[in-house]
């Protein structure tokens, strides 16, 4: 009995923080910010979904209005999750509306013409797969926009706290697809308890990055009125063309403090030159370089295998290197060779 009533309380616990933080995104989302709103959204969805499944696991008799309720809500997860990721600039070349208003009016008519009180048997066989599947074709859309950070990873460089607030999001809506697509060989409740468990490991990360970060998911100008003087920028200008005439870039664990050390430069004076003056990120910068070294090697080079080339060119893996390349030139290696080789 107080097992039951212990994991009552962990699983609703989840489904109403969840409900309470949707509330405080919603209200402190930045305008223009679009995909604040749909993170709000999306706790919301997720919330309503979760607390369907623990009352329905604790009282089998809940309203039948109410448990449709619930998985229709599941209809909406997968777009706001997908919405949520999208970088801002990105809402101005696609109208959000048509990946929400499509699937709100369908599962609004079915609800009216097949309602679950009379079509239990069709939600449970039909519906709830069909809502499911939409989900995890969502999830694969997500990808796109996780996958740099994932590189990222395997290339053993930093991540920026919102990379990982976008990582740990995209794993957890993922996680709890899973939970509930396994049920059949698990529990039921087990979807709304990876829900608590993920939604507070999120919490924790938003306590973490309000400490050092600006509320809300928005990074901090770290050299806010903090100017760098004409003299400084020429001194460092001419002392940054030692990392281009050394090839420095070409060690695969170049990084800003090697750098610092190198030029005899402080790192945060080094890292606001790169990003003000350059009006890029050090590690994007270096990336660059290695690419145009690539570039020059596609265009005299025969004898040699892609993959070491990009060894050659600095880059720590084949992936990082195609991934970078197809970046910033549009074309892969091979591609490039093709229309460049002399």
């Amino acid at each position: 009995m107080e097992s039951n009533q212990l994991l009552f309380f962990l699983s609703a616990l989840g489904a109403f923080n969840g409900f309470i933080l949707s509330l405080y995104f919603a209200i402190n989302a930045k305008k223009k910010i679009f995909a604040n709103y749909f993170l709000s959204l999306l706790l919301l969805v997720l919330s309503i979904r979760i607390i369907k499944s623990v009352f329905f696991y604790f009282n089998p008799a809940l309203s039948n209005i109410f448990i449709q309720i619930g998985l229709s809500a599941c209809v909406l997860i997968g777009p706001f999750l997908f919405l949520s990721l999208k970088p801002n600039a990105e809402y101005q070349k696609t109208n959000w509306i048509k990946h929400i208003l499509p699937y709100l009016v369908v599962i609004t008519i079915l609800g009216i013409l097949y309602p679950y009180t009379k079509h239990r048997a069709m939600w449970s066989c039909w519906i709830v797969n069909a809502i499911y599947f939409q989900w995890f074709v969502y999830i694969l859309l997500s990808f796109r926009y996780i996958l740099p950070i994932i590189q990222k990873l395997k290339g053993k460089e930093s991540l920026k706290k919102i990379e990982v607030w976008f990582l740990s999001i995209y794993l957890g809506i993922a996680f709890i697809w899973l939970a509930y697509t396994t049920v059949a060989y698990t529990s039921y409740i087990v979807g709304a308890l990876s829900f608590t468990f993920i939604l507070y490991l999120i919490i924790l990360l938003l306590i973490f990055k309000s400490s050092s970060e600006s509320v809300f998911f928005q990074e901090k100008k770290k050299y806010k009125n903090k100017e760098m003087d004409a003299e400084m920028q020429d001194l460092i200008g001419q002392k940054f063309n030692i990392i281009i005439d050394k090839e420095l870039y070409l060690n695969p664990d170049f990084s800003l403090e090697e750098a610092s050390k190198e030029l005899k430069v402080t790192k945060h004076l080094l890292s606001q030159y790169v990003n003000e003056i350059l009006g890029k990120s050090f590690s994007n910068l270096i990336k660059e370089y290695r690419i145009e070294t690539a570039k020059r090697l596609l265009k005299t080079e025969k004898n040699f295998t892609f993959e070491s080339l990009g060894y050659d060119s600095g880059f720590s893996s084949k992936s990082a290197f195609f991934t970078a390349f197809k970046k910033v030139t549009g074309l892969t290696p091979a591609e490039y060779q093709k229309a460049h080789l002399e």
